[in-house]
């Protein structure tokens, strides 16, 4: 530093330019204009943990939408993990371990280096102008109709005629309602369903099967890990929160989804008790707001809420809930009911007249259920109360060959890769569905008997190239005698003999 950089100051001299006004000079009106407007167009923005805005604390770290940290706040957490494992200087994707960081493992961090998650909007995307928007998922005109719903429903559930026509109609009125809204400003109230049934009679099935016929996102949970907020357990928004992950985090499409309650007869008030129900009741009133439709704040990525866990807003008003359920002990409560006027008389009826009633559920009313224990505002919320029928031998055996995919087409296919051809006789299948009548597991214990039979069957054919053909016989299943084997040079299958 030289004396050139210095000048005397003379207080009584009147100097016509400022040192501040000389730097000013420096700076073009255009300058001054174009920041100016590039200050205007970008929003300011708050550090989510010490609500600084970006223009003191600098840019920030976009962590999940709505949700940023400035660098310090960001250098201060990583510092203060220091004991956990973290390798220092570098702050760099290849020198932190996530999966170090206590309590906080649930965290997505990707978002730091560009990897977070993708949540579209109910537009399917983060920006875009109102004419750029998509037009709507479903149009009223090319709603399946009833008919056509229960057709497709026909070629993969068996029986349960009344069910597949009940949930046709419901459905198809429901999207109706999605995809007009309102009509002559009356407001159409959701078409919500109760289903009852036995263990096993494809309740869960029927549901399935409807979701993938109509393309839209189902989640399926079980009512029994659900609790009221703040006690261990599943949140109730934990349901909307599945959804949205089978949607692919597309919130439009999440909002036109279905959900699935099963197990909901274990949500029945508890009698005799003192204790606060925090699995029952208490879970019944939670629901209330969400069957009837409205916005819920649900974790991405996440079953649980946190601090540090992104979240997005779904309105369930057009989301379609069917409940489900075995209801122990229900037939006892319809039979109280149906004998109340029995007594005695020429035409009283006698009260062991409904005990060999296999489909007394189909008689259910809402008397019953609030009997049952459930409270009289969930029950309206599901104006839509059907049983599924009680499979018998007739029903099984058709359920083992009749559908698109039946457990025997199953089991004929696999053997098809070992070119080996499989049948079973008539007689075989109606002994496999009276194992399963006298297990009670209904359809379900079909595939575990038929598992049990073909075990040794699948492990001896790859061994043996001189099997062409199986035939599962009565006596196989009855534990008699076994199977009908037929070698490939007296029983070979037209496809192989054909190639020879």
């Amino acid at each position: 530093m030289s004396d050139k950089d210095f000048r005397e100051f003379d207080p009584d001299e009147k100097s016509t330019t400022d040192i501040s006004d000389e730097v000013i000079e420096e700076v073009t009106g255009q300058e001054i204009k174009r920041d100016k407007a590039d200050h205007e167009d970008k929003p300011t923005e708050f550090c989510y943990i010490c609500h600084r805005p970006d223009n003191i604390a600098g840019p920030l770290i976009k962590m999940a939408p709505g949700m940023s940290v400035c660098r310090d706040c960001m250098q201060h957490t990583f510092d203060s993990m220091g004991g956990f494992g973290f390798s220092g200087g570098d702050n760099s994707k290849s020198n932190v371990d996530m999966n170090k960081i206590p309590n906080i493992s649930f965290l997505n961090l990707g978002s730091l280096f560009g990897e977070g998650p993708k949540v579209k909007n109910a537009h399917g995307a983060t920006s875009q102008k109102a004419e750029d928007r998509p037009a709507p998922a479903i149009d009223i005109n090319n709603i399946i109709p009833p008919h056509k719903i229960k057709a497709m429903l026909d070629e993969y559930v068996v029986g349960q005629d009344y069910a597949k026509k009940v949930m046709s109609v419901a459905v198809y009125n429901h999207y109706k309602r999605v995809a007009t809204g309102t009509m002559d400003d009356i407001e159409i109230e959701k078409s919500n369903m109760l289903m009852l049934g036995p263990t096993g009679s494809g309740k869960t099935y029927l549901v399935r099967t409807l979701a993938r016929l109509l393309d839209v996102p189902l989640a399926i949970t079980d009512a029994t890990s659900l609790t009221e907020a703040g006690y261990i357990g599943d949140d109730i928004e934990s349901v909307v929160s599945k959804l949205l992950a089978a949607a692919g985090n597309d919130v439009e499409r999440c909002q036109q989804g279905i959900i699935f309650i099963d197990e909901i007869d274990k949500l029945a008030k508890k009698k005799n008790t003192n204790q606060r129900d925090v699995s029952g009741e208490s879970v019944q009133q939670g629901m209330l707001k969400l069957l009837e439709g409205a916005d819920v704040e649900v974790p991405i990525g996440a079953s649980s809420k946190n601090a540090m866990v992104p979240t997005t807003t779904i309105n369930t008003r057009n989301i379609l809930f069917i409940c489900g359920g075995a209801f122990p002990a229900m037939d006892e409560i319809i039979k109280a009911r149906l004998n109340k006027h029995s007594s005695m008389g020429f035409m009283a009826d006698l009260k062991d007249k409904y005990d060999d009633d296999k489909n007394i559920l189909q008689k259910v009313t809402v008397e019953d259920l609030r009997e049952f224990g459930m409270i009289p505002e969930f029950i309206g919320r599901l104006p839509i109360v059907f049983a599924t029928e009680m499979l018998d031998e007739d029903m099984l055996v058709r359920i083992l060959k009749e559908p698109k995919n039946a457990i025997i087409k199953q089991y004929q296919k696999l053997l098809e890769l070992d070119e080996v051809k499989l049948d079973f006789e008539d007689e075989a299948l109606h002994a496999i569905a009276r194992k399963a009548l006298d297990k009670k597991l209904g359809a379900r214990g079909l595939r575990s008997i038929i598992e049990e039979f073909m075990l040794d069957i699948m492990y001896e054919i790859p061994k043996d190239d001189n099997i062409g053909q199986v035939i599962i016989t009565e006596d196989y299943i009855e534990k008699k005698g076994g199977p009908r084997i037929l070698v490939r040079t007296t029983g070979m299958i037209p496809e192989k003999a054909a190639a020879n």
